[in-house]
């Protein structure tokens, strides 16, 4: 039995206010679905990031206030939304719009629910988080990464409802960028010294003490390398202060939140990923895409983009010693910058977007084959 755009009708919901990987991922969806014919929409939190977005973007999508993980109104304001539109899988892709779909599904039982998990965490010992993950009313949990799929099932996730669907990336997202003449004099950093940067959140699984440290040790032998950290996060003030007890001064610069990541990427020299926690790591991916030599570490679904030697380089979880020696390897060693940002572009082609959308569309068709059947 074929199943077509007729009767793929999906509400995608995302709680948080912020944007990051996850708020891409669904986007990229999003967009993409509607583009295509897809009966779709959005519900997102008023003033959100995702909001702007879709305003910006013209993407449908109502607003709709989500006051936590126990919030029946949210539920029932979307089970209404369903009922009327003629949506029929609920895609949640945040931790609260699985609980948020929980609801929503108590209101109309006929809904089918897919979740996402994105982190490698495990899921908190808390009865609710428990029972939201394990429950019969989620029909599918979807694992970005195989690491999070076998999380999930020391969890205690029946296999059955897990699928691994990898984050993409747009391929093309960056290729209007280009490597700018002006872009070290912006920063103040000398002509002849090796940019080496990453595009990160500031909060804990990300490690930035870790790549601090290890920037202090490369520091300590290197006279012509300065780093640069794009991102912000509610640990920006404690990494701050990090850096000044370190006395990194000008050779560590932290630009906060920008919107141009890809000039970033075209004028870095080679990429740190420092994280100790890591669902997939789709900056590694845009980074890898944007053609740099990348440096991971051990963590989460990060190995199951970086091999070692071949297209990237790997080190041990928390150890700023062997980062530093990473990133002196690289800073000295131009010829295998060059082969790592090579094949680093070559691979990276496996995790296209457009691959992660009709893993998707695979999956909702299935669902509804098994529904209609």
């Amino acid at each position: 039995m074929k199943t077509d755009k007729k009767n793929i009708n999906v509400l995608h919901i995302d709680s948080e206010r912020t944007w990051r990987g996850g708020q891409q991922q669904a986007a990229y969806l999003l967009e993409t679905m509607h583009e295509k014919g897809y009966e779709t929409a959005l519900v997102c939190r008023p003033g959100s990031e995702f909001e702007s977005y879709c305003l910006k973007k013209k993407l449908p999508h109502y607003s709709i206030r989500m006051r936590g993980e126990v919030d029946f109104f949210c539920g029932f304001q979307i089970a209404r939304i369903c009922k009327n539109h003629g949506y029929e899988i609920l895609h949640l892709h945040s931790a609260h719009a699985i609980s948020t779909g929980l609801w929503a599904k108590l209101f109309n039982r006929s809904l089918i629910r897919v979740g996402v998990r994105r982190v490698d965490f495990h899921i908190r010992n808390h009865a609710f988080s428990r029972f939201k993950y394990k429950t019969s009313m989620l029909d599918r949990l979807v694992c970005i990464s195989k690491k999070i799929y076998e999380v999930a099932l020391e969890d205690g996730i029946p296999e059955d409802k897990l699928r691994i669907i990898r984050s993409g990336v747009d391929l093309t997202k960056f290729d209007r960028d280009f490597r700018d003449p002006l872009f070290k004099k912006e920063f103040g950093i000398p002509d002849n010294h090796v940019v080496a940067g990453t595009v990160a959140a500031v909060t804990w699984h990300k490690d930035y003490p870790n790549l601090l440290k290890a920037a202090g040790k490369v520091l300590d032998s290197e006279d012509h390398i300065t780093f640069i950290a794009v991102g912000s996060g509610p640990d920006e003030a404690k990494i701050h202060d990090l850096k000044n007890e370190l006395g990194l001064g000008d050779r560590f610069i932290f630009t906060g939140f920008r919107s141009d990541v890809g000039r970033f990427l075209k004028n870095f020299d080679m990429f740190v990923h420092a994280s100790k926690m890591e669902g997939l790591g789709t900056s590694i991916l845009d980074a890898q895409g944007a053609g740099l030599p990348v440096i991971g570490s051990y963590a989460g679904g990060i190995p199951e983009i970086i091999q070692h030697r071949k297209n990237g380089l790997l080190v041990p979880v928390g150890n700023p010693a062997a980062l530093a020696d990473a990133i002196v390897e690289l800073v000295n060693d131009e010829t295998l910058r060059n082969m790592l940002g090579k094949n680093g572009r070559e691979t990276v082609e496996e995790f296209s977007i457009a691959h992660t959308i009709e893993h998707n569309l695979d999956l909702y068709r299935e669902i509804m084959q098994k529904t209609q059947s």
